[in-house]
């Protein structure tokens, strides 16, 4: 393989990787609203994050994870993170449309890229992102709509998608995949009480073991760790803004399993966002193809 073969293949990589961890988390998020009748947002998020730990557990093996005493901080704030962005996520969804929650959770990752960016160029295709989300999000009118409990939970979830990718990229720095299992893992201990007190037996329900394994694979297992991997392979201002393309699969995911139609206005929202992200991809090439392990 050539020198421009093996630069190429670096770069398309991580991002041949966040499409499908971003695919398969939208299709996750379907598929665990049928849970919400029975366990809620709340077991929903347990049950997700406890079968997630277990099968990242006996695949990775975490316990191998070398860790210093400033290196387990960052893990904790990792995990805690992400727990907390998969319960507030899950928490707008009772109210709010799940590519309208995409787009409001983006906030933090598209902040990350904003607050990043050092080049004149990266400021276009965040500026298509923006206009894609502006697009994507109700104003006006149809602002009435939208439950503002249900968007305060989605906005916090940005927060907290936010810190997952400052924390991640400094935790994958130092064990890769095997972050993700530990960050899974925390994130099961820190939400499982608030699941437990919402639920309690409800959570042991037979008939949704299956459907939870299911939700735990596509929604965490999957996408978290191929997340990690392409964290440790590109710019973090990179990640930030390639991950606009996630609205898009919330939405579309939202027109095929939950039968949520799309706008025209959504459409030339979902065009911008997918602009934006093959933009930063051809440019990142000009960028270090690792995140720096410096921070």
């Amino acid at each position: 393989m050539t020198q421009s073969s093996r630069s190429l293949v670096s770069t398309l990589l991580p991002v041949g990787l966040l499409l499908i961890a971003m695919a398969s988390i939208q299709s996750g998020a379907s598929l665990a609203k049928s849970m919400f009748p029975i366990v809620g947002a709340q077991g929903t998020t347990t049950l997700r994050l406890i079968f997630a730990s277990i099968i990242m557990l006996l695949i990775l093996r975490p316990w191998r994870a070398k860790l210093t005493a400033k290196s387990l901080k960052t893990v904790i704030v990792y995990g805690i993170a992400l727990g907390g962005m998969n319960l507030l996520f899950y928490m707008s969804l009772r109210t709010v449309p799940l590519g309208i929650a995409v787009a409001l959770e983006f906030t933090g990752p598209l902040a990350v890229a904003i607050f990043s960016s050092r080049k004149a160029i990266d400021f276009v295709w965040i500026g298509l992102a923006i206009t894609g989300l502006l697009l994507l999000i109700p104003l006006g009118e149809g602002a009435q709509g939208i439950d503002l409990v249900g968007t305060a939970y989605a906005l916090g979830a940005g927060v907290c998608w936010a810190l997952y990718i400052l924390f991640g990229q400094k935790a994958g720095a130092d064990n890769g995949v095997q972050t993700a299992a530990l960050g899974v893992i925390i994130a099961a201990l820190f939400i499982a009480p608030v699941g437990i007190v919402h639920a309690g037996s409800a959570l042991l329900t037979p008939a949704l073991i299956p459907i939870a394994l299911a939700v735990a694979l596509l929604s965490t297992a999957l996408p978290y760790t191929l997340e990690m991997i392409a964290l440790t392979r590109m710019p973090t201002r990179t990640f930030g803004t390639l991950m606009s393309i996630e609205p898009a699969f919330g939405a579309l995911s939202g027109l095929l399993f939950l039968h949520e139609v799309l706008s025209v206005t959504q459409w030339i929202a979902i065009l911008c966002i997918i602009m934006a992200s093959v933009g930063a991809t051809l440019t990142m090439r000009g960028h270090s193809t690792r995140v720096s392990t410096d921070n």
